[in-house]
This record gives C-alpha cells, sequence and structure tokens, in this order.
C-alpha cells in the first residue's frame, strides 16, 4: 500500500508539478466546515490536507494567547456562559482583553450556525489558548496525519486598539513569541498582520521568522510595500486584487504571493493558473478538487 502511494504521489506531481507545489492554507482552520478558530476546525482542515492552518491570537486580561479573530465575543459564532444569543451592539463591549482566560473559555463559539456558511458543522466549542491549539494539532499530526503542518499566526492589531483590545505591539508580541518559541520549530511559523507597524517589530526582533504582509484594499504593492519599508517573504493580499502580472512583479522581488479568501473553485483554478504560491481558503475540501497532493512547502515531512 505504501509503495503505491508513493507511486501515485510522483504521478501526480510529474502530471502537474505546479499544483503539486501549492501551499493550501485552511483559514481560521476550516471555517466553511467547522467553527472558526477552534480545535474541531484545525483538525479537520489537518484531515482534509492543507499544508498550513491558518488563524488568529489575541490577548486576554490575564495575559494569555488566545485564538480569536475579533478582541470580542462576536454575536455571529458566539453564546454568552447561559448559552444567551449575545446583541450585536452590546458585542464590542465584550472584550477579551478585560477578562481572564478562565472566563473566556467559559463562551460558546461553536453551537451556533453562522449564516455565512451553511455547510459549516457545529458543536459546543471554546476559543482556545494558542497553546492548547499547537499541542492538540502536533497530536494529531503525530498519531493521524503523519506530516508536518505549517502555522500561519494573525496578530490581531491595530493601532486605535492599542490597550484597548490588545496591549501593544511589543508586548502582543512578546507574548505571541514566546508561545511559539516553546512549542514549535520557528522554520514552521509565519507571522501575518494588516498592521504594518506589528511586522516591522517582527522584522527587526526576530528576522529569521518569516513574516506576511495581509493586503486589504490598496491595490498598489509598491506602495503597501514602500509603508512596510522592507521585502517581506510573503504578500498576502484580498485575491481580487491579483492578476498575472502582479503575481510575476512580485516573484521578481522575490516575494511568495498567498491571497486571502479564495473560496470559489473557479477563482483558484484562476489564481493557480496566474502562479500563486498559496491559497487562503474555508475550504479545503474544495481545494482538493485542484488535484493537489500534500507536499509540505519548504520541504518537511
Amino acid at each position: 500500500m505504501k509503495l503505491l502511494y508513493i507511486y501515485l504521489l510522483i504521478l501526480a506531481v510529474s502530471i502537474n508539478p505546479a499544483i503539486a507545489q501549492i501551499d493550501i492554507e485552511g483559514h481560521r482552520g476550516a471555517r466553511g466546515l467547522a467553527p472558526e478558530n477552534s480545535i474541531p476546525g484545525f483538525i479537520k482542515a489537518l484531515d482534509l490536507g492543507v499544508t498550513t492552518l491558518e488563524m488568529d491570537v489575541v490577548i486576554s486580561g490575564d495575559g494569555q494567547v488566545v485564538v480569536s479573530h475579533e478582541g470580542y465575543f462576536s454575536s455571529t459564532i458566539c453564546v454568552d456562559p447561559k448559552g444567551v444569543g449575545i446583541k450585536k451592539g452590546e458585542q464590542k463591549e465584550l472584550k477579551i482583553f478585560e477578562m481572564d482566560y478562565s472566563e473566556i473559555k467559559l463562551y460558546d463559539c461553536g453551537s451556533k450556525q453562522h449564516n455565512g456558511f451553511p455547510d459549516q458543522s457545529n458543536e459546543p466549542t471554546y476559543k482556545p489558548l494558542l497553546s492548547e491549539a499547537i499541542k492538540a494539532i502536533e497530536r494529531h499530526v503525530k498519531g493521524t496525519t503523519g506530516y508536518l503542518v505549517n502555522y500561519n499566526i494573525e496578530i490581531k492589531c491595530f493601532e486605535s486598539g492599542d490597550n484597548i483590545y490588545h496591549p501593544e505591539v511589543a508586548e502582543f508580541s512578546t507574548l505571541v513569541y514566546e508561545i511559539i518559541n516553546t512549542y514549535l520549530d520557528l522554520d514552521r511559523v509565519i507571522i501575518q498582520s494588516f498592521d504594518f507597524r506589528v511586522l516591522r517589530y517582527w522584522h527587526e526582533h526576530h528576522p529569521k521568522i518569516r513574516l506576511a504582509a495581509l493586503v486589504g484594499s490598496e491595490p498598489s504593492i509598491q506602495k503597501n510595500l514602500d509603508k512596510l519599508g522592507f521585502t517581506p517573504a510573503i504578500y498576502s493580499p484580498n485575491h481580487s486584487l491579483l492578476n498575472k502580472e502582479k503575481i510575476q512583479q512580485l516573484h521578481a522581488l522575490g516575494i511568495k504571493v498567498v491571497p486571502w479568501t479564495v473560496n470559489s473553485l473557479k477563482n483558484m483554478e484562476e489564481l493557480v493558473e496566474y502562479g500563486v504560491d498559496g491559497l487562503i481558503t474555508d475550504y479545503p475540501n474544495r481545494a482538493k478538487e485542484l488535484g493537489y497532493t500534500i507536499d509540505v512547502p519548504y520541504g518537511r515531512k
């Protein structure tokens, strides 16, 4: 059986080597299929063969690194400890940065159906600590999937949120670094952010860690790179901002291109044809239809 797998792997790569090298990143785990930024969601993404797990982190009131997209409890996905829905107008007052983790863990952020993802399965779950998520992921990798996965960790930070929704950049970054340095080989980690202050800090203090510049709306590559002030390892724009010429421009600068959040098979196929290095997607199951094989970027298995 093992020989048959190896033969099929070699055959797949020989047929389409470009696709075999695509880095498939499970956005917030596998948001289209399981609760986002949850341990069940990360396990689901691993079982679908992602090569990178994309996740977001914030900081609790007692200084712990929590996996969460928002710095508060979103009314879209969470209910309070009594099982009562959160009002949209009040959600931003439920600041994670003002709560100890023992309180944070009481909120259920998995049972509520996300209206934007009808295929998402639901189960009670909570916002895990980054350390807890890493340990669960590594156990699953060792016991089930059998290949090392990369971690793309987004630091959810913005200037007007300093000391309100999160600590300042240096403290936030130090807390995250302590966790990843404790539990992971650093060459398996990517740090990404829309907040270029964060990327500049990591570039100065942890230059060996790969950094990804997240870009939301500014279409000019040069303007974004000038604002950043250095050449990042990865450029991650909204996929709608890309075309073949821009990807070639970035590659000429030695920058990998990994757009977000690519959910339709048509868009995936188009971007692969353009030459992207990876795709961030809520639906790793759809990405499998491209015909890619598990080929971990950076050569680790």
